[in-house]
């Protein structure tokens, strides 16, 4: 059934293939653990400019991880061909210079597998060692010793779904959007790769506009400022001001689960007017998600 008191418009989400691989990030403390999964997924929030997508997936209780710490799962999204550059990056620059912080394969069960080969760091002063029955390595560093797996799993998944939030004025709008991301936050299986888990500039392939290329500029037709200037803006009448989630997720069950349960609490603020979703006909990803359907 569909949340009462706001429009949900008659379109899709439309959504792309893409390899997921699965971090665990642990150390000394719950601080610590989140400070690494942080910094290792900056940088992150779109495949238009950003070497890939990622974003933390949720919190590990000490039960949940080879060694026993707190921890958080991040999703690291790409093609399959650059998952292991863009693991093995995030991983050296970003959580093995972190203090106490540690790396464990998230996905110990898929079938294709890489190896990030961060013992090389060691110098040859590294060493073999088995934590939480896993082959990992054991790293000198000035804190004490690295400890991890350089084995990864990934797995086929899909990014791109998403859904709009519209209201009547920026503060309004802002507040369905932060409470669809809170409600989303923490859903296994899915993350949300924007800054908070919201969209205030959303994008459209390429640029019209200017002679040089450009991969892709400003959702014109979702922008309220130009609905009385140009023939094709998709705004409806009275909204002020759009925001967009965006969600990343192993299947599109995940995905769609994850959207219904955002634009519920997004509604349930009582200042959303309308929700959409942004899609390009079609044109862009193989996976529709209708937005009606959602609560058939």
């Amino acid at each position: 059934m569909e949340p009462d008191g706001i429009i949900i418009l008659d379109t899709f989400a439309e959504a792309f293939p893409i390899w997921i691989s699965r971090v665990l990030v642990t150390a000394d403390t719950t601080k610590w653990a989140l400070t690494a999964a942080t910094e290792a997924t900056g940088f992150a929030t779109s495949k238009i400019a950003c070497p890939c997508e990622a974003g933390i997936e949720r919190p590990l209780s000490p039960g949940e991880t080879p060694d026993g710490r707190p921890g958080y799962a991040i999703m690291i999204c790409t093609e399959k061909k650059a998952m292991k550059a863009a693991v093995a990056a995030r991983i050296g620059q970003c959580i093995l210079p972190a203090p106490t912080a540690s790396v464990f394969d998230g996905l110990p069960g898929a079938k294709d597998r890489f190896y990030t080969q961060m013992h090389y760091f060691g110098d040859r002063y590294e060493k073999r060692c088995v934590v939480g029955g896993r082959q990992c390595w054991r790293i000198p560093v000035m804190e004490g010793w690295y400890t991890g797996e350089e084995r990864f799993g990934l797995a086929k998944g899909i990014a791109g779904g998403n859904f709009l939030v519209m209201a009547e004025d920026r503060a309004a709008a802002l507040a369905g959007a932060e409470a669809a991301a809170e409600k989303i936050a923490g859903t296994p299986g899915v993350i949300m790769s924007f800054a908070g888990g919201i969209v205030g500039s959303g994008s459209k392939v390429g640029c019209k506009n200017y002679r040089f290329p450009m991969p892709a500029s400003t959702n014109h037709r979702w922008c309220p400022a130009l609905k009385e200037k140009i023939p094709d803006s998709l705004v409806p009448d009275g909204v002020g001001a759009v925001y967009e989630i965006v969600i990343n997720g192993f299947d599109e069950t995940a995905v769609a689960d994850a959207m219904r349960e955002g634009i519920r609490a997004a509604a349930a603020t009582g200042k959303i007017r309308y929700i959409g979703a942004s899609n390009f006909d079609g044109k862009l990803g193989q996976c529709r998600i209708p937005l009606k359907e959602l609560f058939a």
